[in-house]
């Protein structure tokens, strides 16, 4: 056994210790357990009376090879001894791995005392921040009108598939282009978020996010007439709402401290079939859309003498497809940190 001002420690050495019982009743602490010890495998039993009240729940952590109890004193204040009687029972001995003399813990005590105030007065010198429940209002605001956003999306082309089966593939842009205009144009305050810290998230992600989707939604879609009516449009829109239907809420909820384990789970996993599906479809469009680019020499840049020279914008959507599979190669790499973080295996400790 050992002590601190406010604390009782007894180790019981008896390894795999199985179905203990320990009670404290009218100061005495009963003891009852089944495990490894001098006597081999058996029940071991005992009793001890303290010296002065205590609090009468003890708390128990059992390990592999011991038993740790610990009990809180009633009254802050040292004992000379740890039983009533003053002969030390046979199998009671002081437990050197903690012990300290009354000076020692005296000093302890001290020390962690003032620690907690020099943390106190570190936290008191730290300046409020006086917009905090704005920006908290600001952050809760911006997610719920996403996730309104990508919902209704969701929605209207769910039931418009269910109604029109595969015509509804043919004039998704026109049905969907303006919410999805809307919703990937305010994205970019996820940029300008992190930008001046409003949010702790990597800038990187964020960006190759933001600007690819937007590339593909406005300068790809939103140029050329011939790509509107094209099925892929809708996997694009599909893939992009239901990622975002997980997203958002996730990040709202945590602007208020609250976390859900299945919305948890689902944030951190839809994305690992979405995504590939998404950067599938993303390059389909790309390559469709090439042959008019081709055609047509639209967004084609020609340099004036003496260079002489035609930037062709098809050949710039080559390069942009290497760069499109390295920036998803970037996000799955944030995400699968991201993920083990949130749902990978925790350390438990036994009690």
């Amino acid at each position: 056994w050992a002590q601190r001002h406010r604390q009782l420690f007894l180790r019981v050495e008896l390894s795999d210790v199985r179905n203990p019982d320990i009670t404290i009743t009218d100061n005495v602490l009963h003891f009852r357990a089944q495990g490894h010890g001098a006597k081999g495998d058996n029940i071991y039993e005992f009793e001890i009376e303290f010296l002065e009240p205590v609090e009468p729940k003890p708390v128990c952590r059992v390990t592999q090879r011991q038993l740790n109890i610990t009990v809180q004193k009633k009254e802050s204040n040292w004992w000379e001894r740890l039983t009533k009687q003053e002969k030390r029972p046979l199998f009671l001995a002081p437990d050197f791995d903690r012990w300290l003399d009354e000076s020692d813990a005296e000093m302890e005590l001290k020390e962690k005392e003032e620690e907690k105030i020099n943390k106190m007065k570190i936290e008191s010198r730290v300046p409020k921040d006086p917009f905090k429940h704005l920006k908290k209002g600001y952050l809760i605001m911006y997610n719920l009108v996403q996730f309104l956003g990508f919902s209704w999306i969701f929605v209207n082309m769910t039931v418009r598939l269910f109604i029109l089966g595969k015509d509804s593939f043919y004039d998704t842009f026109h049905t969907i282009s303006d919410m999805m205009y809307f919703c990937q144009t305010l994205a970019l305050m996820e940029i300008m978020n992190t930008l001046i810290g409003l949010v702790r998230s990597p800038l990187i992600p964020a960006v190759v996010q933001v600007f690819g989707r937007n590339f593909i939604l406005f300068v790809i879609l939103g140029s050329l007439e011939e790509m509107q009516n094209k099925p892929v449009v809708f996997f694009i829109f599909y893939f992009w709402s239901i990622i975002e239907l997980f997203r958002y809420p996730y990040y709202m909820l945590s602007c208020i401290g609250i976390e859900w384990k299945p919305l948890t789970w689902l944030r951190y996993t839809v994305w690992i079939p979405l995504y590939p599906l998404g950067a599938l479809s993303e390059a389909v469009c790309i390559v469709q859309s090439i042959p008019i680019f081709s055609e047509t020499g639209k967004f084609s840049l020609g340099l004036p003498n003496p260079l002489n020279v035609t930037i062709q914008f098809p050949f710039v959507l080559q390069i942009y497809l290497i760069a499109l599979f390295l920036g998803i190669f970037v996000n799955f790499r944030h995400l699968y940190k991201q993920r083990k973080h949130h749902l990978g295996p925790k350390k438990r400790k036994m009690k």
